[in-house]
This record gives C-alpha cells, structure tokens and sequence, in this order.
C-alpha cells in the first residue's frame, strides 16, 4: 500500500461484530472505521477513500449485496469482503459476480480472516506493472513457484543449463521432474534440436531395446523395414529418461556404452551408429540404495549423476499453492469453456491444510475435477469433489499426540482441538448452532458459552 496505512470500513448491524473486528483489526496496523447499516456507507466514501470494505449479508435496511454494488459503483477500485452467518452457494456466486474480493461464512477463524484480508489488501496495492513482474519471477518456463526451495532448483537449471554435463533428477511422483528437464534443454546450447522423452517404465521390456536403438529389416518377427530408434531421432539434442531406474539390467548395460562412447548398433544390425545427445535421466526411487541392492549399476549411476538435481514435494513448498491453484483454475476454466473465476478463501484453506501425496500432478487433477463438476462460479469447499481431502485435512491437523522434548501446554493442545470440532460441527450443520450442538452431544447453552470462550464470533 505504498507505506500508507490501509483504510478500512466496517459494515456490520451487530454492535458486537463491529467492535470485535475493529479490536482485531486495529491490533493488525489497519485504521478501522464502523458503520451499522449499509445506508451510512456512501456519505462514509464520499468524506474519504477506503481501501477496503468488509460487509455483513443480512442486515436491516440494506443487504450486503446492495452495499457491494453501490461501493463498485462509486468507487471500482475499493476491495469488498462480505461475510455472513447465513451462507449460501447463490448468494457466493451472486457475491463473486458483483466483484467482491471474498465471501467468507460465520463463524470464521481469526488467523483465517486476517490473511484474507492481508491478501485482500496486498492484492489492491500492487500496480498492474507489479504484479506482471511478480509474475514473472514466479515462473520458470512452464515451472511455477516462488518458494525459496523453488528458487533453488531454478538457480541450479541456469547454472547446469550451459553446461554438456549429464543431469539426474530426483523427486517424489508428480513434482514436475520433466518440466525441469524440459528447462535445462530450452536453456541450453541444443535448445533448437530434439527433446526426446523415453518413459523407461512404460515400454515392455522386450521392446525396450528396439526402441531405444532402433532395428534392421528382418531382425525379429514383424520387423518388416528398418526403423530408427529413439537416439537416431535425438542427434543433437536431448535424451530424458524418465523413471531410469526401471532399465532392465541388459538395457543399463547398452546405455552405459552409448554415454561412454556415443555409439551404438542396432537391432539386427552390425555396423556402430555415432550420436552425440545430453542425457537428463529422472527417478522416484533411491538409485543409491538400488546400486547398494545391486539393483542398478554403479557405473552407470555415476555416469546419469555428474549434476543431481532434487524437486521438493509440494507438501515442502505449501506457499506455492496459492500461485498453482489459480493457474490450473484459469487454464481449466479456458479450456472447458468455463466462467470460474475463483478458489474460495476456505476451499484454499482446506486445499493448504491437505499433504498432497501426489504433488503438483494431483493438485492439477483436484482443480480440474473441481471445474468439471463446478455449477457456479467460484470453487467453494463443498464443491472441490474430494471425497476424503477434508477429513485428511483435519486428521492431519489433530496428529499432535508426541511429546515434544520441551514439554507442551496442554491447555492450548485442548483447546485447539475443541475449537477444531466446535468449527466443524458449525460447517456440518450450515451455521445452525441448535444443531451443531446436537452433533457435539452437548446443550446450546453450552455450545455457545463455549463459543464465547473460544472467541468464535457467532
């Protein structure tokens, strides 16, 4: 915000609400100003200019959806953030339509919501010029992330790039191993010759080697003329061996003499073929333990692994979700003809909390599944068509039953977990706190004194 100290208007017909969200947000540096009722907002922005108007939905003389619609019109710049104890999928997608940055249903987290409204207001302060470069420096050819780790690997592929080295790639399944590949090729000198991908896994072993080498007419049954193999068409280029640990033993044996000598023979044939390629191999295995279980040579291990490069999981660069969530959800959006413009502050919320075994491969398929099946126009967390993403979610949360060596405070663990399941049961019963008490086995008289000590707002 330029230096300047955000200008933010409260809208709630609660007094409670007013005044808690203006503790809140005061403590956060913010200038906070209260209104009770949507009518009093546009005498409010023509005394002065806010950066940022938070409205409650259901109020008495004027619904928040008016107050969103009269803000936009007599200030389009100014960021609205709507909240309500009554939400709905309608009113979201009416809300996301009208222009509102987030609708975010009561009762909500704190931390939650002073990050919405962090982003909120980070979102309105950078200039468009800004936010490109922000961009940029996001994204490494079609690599995407700012992370540090990220950042790491993007300073290595320009360091190797240049280089004739052999490059090996490690990391989990999904993290993005032959976009990395595909970057070292793109910035090297054979950028312009071929980028040859061989799924070591995916070709039968009794294939491997006519593929690989190519063959003569008559070699075998079925070989009717010749053809060449996968390192006649990458003269000059690069070869990715992707999953290389998966090479059978003879197979190992014949690419250690084409690294070593760049040459080979083919199938059928008797005369040595010359080729000059960069090998980027690939593996979601531990090659080291596999040359200790002799699994796979040690010379051909020292000669893929001269410049090792490893791809953190997502789960180890979380901050990076909120730049690949939205990517997928335009690309998805474009290309099935959609009209989804956003990932809702909890469905992101939930998405973070999730550890993502399959990595960035998966977070894409999430999304994508998620604009499939999308009937509106923002991706609330009802609507993220994962079955079990939630409740992994949470089980992950609640797993903090070691000890830690300095001792714990138990107090704070309890209560971390009775907030998790008042917040819970509250989601499961739509905000109907009779009801959320019910699931909980306890009275409303209860349920809301432990509202209070928890400093949920209802």
């Amino acid at each position: 915000m330029s230096g300047k100290t955000p200008n933010i208007l409260v809208v709630d017909d609660q007094k409670s609400m007013q005044e808690f969200l203006d503790i809140m947000l005061s403590k956060e540096g913010y200038r906070v100003i209260t209104a009770e009722d949507g009518e009093a907002v546009p005498p409010l922005m023509a005394k002065e200019h806010f950066d940022l108007i938070i409205t409650d939905i259901r109020m008495k003389n004027v619904h928040g959806i008016d107050v969103l619609k009269n803000v936009k019109t007599l200030s389009p710049d100014t960021t609205v953030i709507l909240i309500s104890a009554y939400a709905t999928a309608e009113t979201a997608v009416e809300a996301m339509k009208e222009g509102a940055f987030d609708y975010i249903p009561k009762p909500f987290k704190v931390n939650d919501f002073k990050k919405i409204v962090a982003d909120a207001l980070q979102s309105k302060g950078r200039p468009p010029q800004e936010k490109e470069s922000a961009e940029s420096e996001a994204h490494f050819g079609l690599l995407i992330g700012e992370s540090p780790e990220m950042k790491r690997v993007y300073d290595l592929i320009r360091r190797v790039a240049e280089t004739k080295s052999n490059v090996l790639i490690s990391g989990e399944s999904g993290t993005g191993k032959e976009l990395v590949a595909k970057a070292v090729h793109q910035l090297s000198e054979r950028r312009d010759k071929p980028f040859v991908v061989i799924n070591c896994a995916g070709i039968p072993e009794n294939l491997i080697e006519s593929e690989l080498f190519g063959y003569r007419k008559g070699a075998f049954t079925g070989a009717l003329a010749d053809k060449e193999g996968f390192f006649d068409v990458a003269d000059g280029g690069t070869v990715f061996l992707d999953e290389v640990g998966e090479l059978p033993p003879l197979i190992q044996v014949k690419l250690l003499r084409v690294i070593q000598e760049k040459t080979f023979t083919c199938v059928g044939g008797t005369e040595s073929k010359t080729v000059d390629v960069r090998f980027i191999s690939a593996t979601n295995k531990d090659l080291e333990k596999e040359v200790m279980n002799q699994k796979f040579r040690e010379d051909l291990y020292f000669r893929l692994n001269v410049i090792p490069i490893a791809i953190p999981p997502l789960r180890k660069r979380q901050g990076d979700l909120r730049l690949l969530a939205p990517h997928f959800l335009e690309r998805y959006s474009r290309e099935l003809g959609k009209d989804i413009r956003k990932i809702s502050a909890y469905a992101m919320d939930i998405l973070e909390k999730y550890a993502f075994p399959g990595n960035v491969r998966e977070l894409e398929n999430i999304v994508e599944r998620s604009v499939v099946l999308e009937a509106s126009n923002i991706i609330l967390p009802e609507s993220l068509a994962l079955a079990g993403l939630r409740d992994e979610a949470e089980t992950q949360k609640r797993r903090r039953t070691d000890l830690d060596v300095g001792g714990i405070q138990l107090d704070d663990v309890m209560t971390g977990i009775e907030q998790d399941y008042v917040m819970q049961a509250l989601e499961m019963a739509r905000g109907s706190k009779q009801r959320a008490a019910k699931l909980l086995g306890i009275s409303l008289r209860s349920f809301r004194y432990r509202l209070e000590k928890l400093n949920i707002p209802e």
